[in-house]
């Protein structure tokens, strides 16, 4: 699907059964009353970076400039009004934030000069680094915790079929297991999904997430789910003073490390 937002909206309607999706996704539709629950948390942190087109050297030169996300409300999004701060910018104010659709879309939409930065994830970022274009801050190197990316259904399936989604985040935590120990088979994969042969690209990608930052026990924690409501309140005052434990349910998770499953993939 091309963002959360069109996969959210799947889940509500019945259509998916679990989502591979942003917490910030996960988090804003549950304050907003929808059923959605976090069961399991595969990046804690947002993998992504500023990228901005070669002649910008230095952040500040993008005041009164335009940065380029996939929609409003995704851990894109986030990720833009992030690195703004960092560097002492006003999200939609110092600088304009514009949703381009697509991850695949925004290199182009730089290059084109729609607009002067962007927020990438890999293999995106290596793809704009290829293009000259430079990249002015990696957010994951701030170590900052976030539920970016995760596994996600509703409580009425919890309730209703709870071996489903047990054996579910069984077969997540194997396919995790697979991802860091077998290199070729997983850059197979990813080569097939994301439509390129090019061994840099697969290489850098298959080194970032599988091997740096991919949890291999997915647990949802406090600690990474408080950040994003903190980063929802000033545009949703009902995620204010929210309870992070309301919008996960980490008891699968739980269960599979405590039985030694999840160990017994790396032996």
């Amino acid at each position: 699907m091309p963002s959360g937002v069109e996969g959210m909206n799947a889940l509500i309607a019945g259509e998916v059964l679990f989502l591979q999706i942003a917490g910030g996704t996960t988090v804003s539709a549950a304050v907003g009353g929808a059923d959605a629950i976090i069961i399991g948390t595969t990046l804690a942190t947002l993998v992504q970076s500023l990228v901005a087109r070669p002649e910008i050297e230095k952040a500040e030169q993008l005041r009164g400039k335009s940065v380029g996300i996939s929609r409003f409300g995704t851990s894109i999004d986030t990720g833009a009004r992030l690195a703004l701060r960092h560097f002492g910018l006003v999200p939609e104010k110092d600088v304009a934030i514009v949703q381009i659709g697509a991850m695949e879309s925004i290199v182009p939409a730089m290059q084109g000069n729609r607009v002067q930065a962007g927020i990438l994830s890999y293999p995106a970022i290596t793809r704009a680094k290829k293009l000259g274009h430079r990249v002015l801050l990696d957010i994951a190197a701030l170590g900052i915790p976030y539920a970016s990316t995760g596994v996600t259904t509703r409580a009425k399936l919890i309730r209703e079929d709870p071996d489903l989604v047990r054996r579910y985040m069984a077969a997540q935590v194997e396919a995790i297991a697979r991802m860091k120990r077998d290199r070729n088979f997983t850059m197979n994969v990813m080569g097939k999904y994301l439509r390129t042969s090019d061994p840099e690209l697969l290489s850098e990608t298959y080194e970032i997430y599988a091997q740096k930052y991919l949890m291999g026990v997915p647990l949802p924690t406090v600690e990474a789910v408080r950040p994003v409501l903190e980063e929802l309140a000033p545009r949703n005052p009902k995620a204010k003073d929210q309870d992070p434990r309301k919008f996960f349910d980490d008891s699968f998770v739980r269960e599979l490390q405590a039985s030694g499953f999840i160990d017994s993939l790396y032996r």
